[in-house]
């Protein structure tokens, strides 16, 4: 058996797509509502990271389990979780993480809050995997209102690069490490796309591919901010802010093979990713 956790969101949805067929699968979700359709071999059960009677009936049975938390005002979440894993004797978990924990430089809220989980992941005695991706390239789909209505892009740091990555890369990475764990534990996976490029350039692809001109407005830090705020609360509002400053000291710009040799294939990139998702552009 197979947990997804996290299995309505960008990754995990993505995960439970690929894991549909291939046996028994078990979907931990809130809001069933917005679970992805179950097919023969997969379950949907309903579960919070807050409630850990939830977790210990949810992982009952598992083999190998995909944790996905949310929440940096939750710290308990990953903990709850782990209790309840150990509990259930899983044999590997597979934590979506983040490449900026290994960056020196970056002591944000968020940041320091994945540090954390895998520090508790990593103490808790039960065999894992990391997977520590680059901003997903998904992440511009928060440009589609203004490029429908406007033909705009308004960013931070237009000229700042980033080796952005396709999610549906991080979910095979993940299918990988969930279905052959003793080929993977103990790993920590950098995953980035095969090139960095900025947002003033991903604006260009998208122009290309729509076939119709894009103008790109730079925000500055404190329009970035006022946007955030609309979104999330203050604290991770600013702690987003901060990680996107520290793009200038480069290391956001590099890239990593690792998904190239864990797949057999080259990365994802910007252009196919924005092809593939050209629709959600469209006015």
């Amino acid at each position: 058996m197979i947990l997804v956790a996290g299995a309505t969101g960008t990754v995990g949805r993505l995960v439970a797509q690929r894991l549909s067929g291939s046996g028994t699968v078990r979907l931990l979700v809130r809001a069933p509502y917005r679970a992805p359709v179950p097919d023969p071999g997969t379950e949907t059960v309903v579960g919070d990271f807050d409630d850990p009677g939830s977790l210990r009936e949810a992982l009952t049975g598992v083999r190998s389990a995909l944790l996905v938390t949310m929440n940096p005002l939750a710290p308990a979440q990953d903990e709850n979780f782990l209790t309840a894993a150990r509990a259930a004797r899983v044999a590997q978990v597979v934590k979506l993480s983040a490449q900026a924990v290994t960056d020196a430089d970056a002591t944000d809220l968020v940041t320091r809050w994945q540090r954390d989980n895998e520090e508790l992941l990593r103490a808790s005695g039960l065999p894992w995997t990391l997977l520590r991706p680059r901003a997903f390239m998904s992440n511009t789909l928060g440009w589609t209102g203004s490029v429908r209505r406007e033909g705009v892009v308004r960013a931070p740091h237009g000229s700042l690069r980033n080796a952005t990555v396709d999610p549906r890369d991080i979910a095979d990475v993940a299918v990988r490490a969930l279905t052959e764990p003793a080929r993977h534990e103990g790993h920590a996976y950098a995953l980035t796309g095969p090139e960095a490029l900025t947002p003033a350039r991903q604006t260009e692809i998208l122009a290309e591919l729509l076939q119709k001109p894009l103008a790109f407005e730079e925000l500055t830090s404190n329009q970035m901010l006022r946007e955030l705020l609309r979104r999330y609360p203050a604290p991770v509002a600013h702690a987003l802010v901060e990680s996107a400053e520290r793009g200038r000291n480069g290391t956001k710009a590099r890239v990593d093979p690792t998904v190239a040799e864990l797949l057999g294939r080259p990365a994802g990139t910007y252009r196919d990713w924005a092809a593939a998702h050209l629709d959600a552009f469209r006015a």
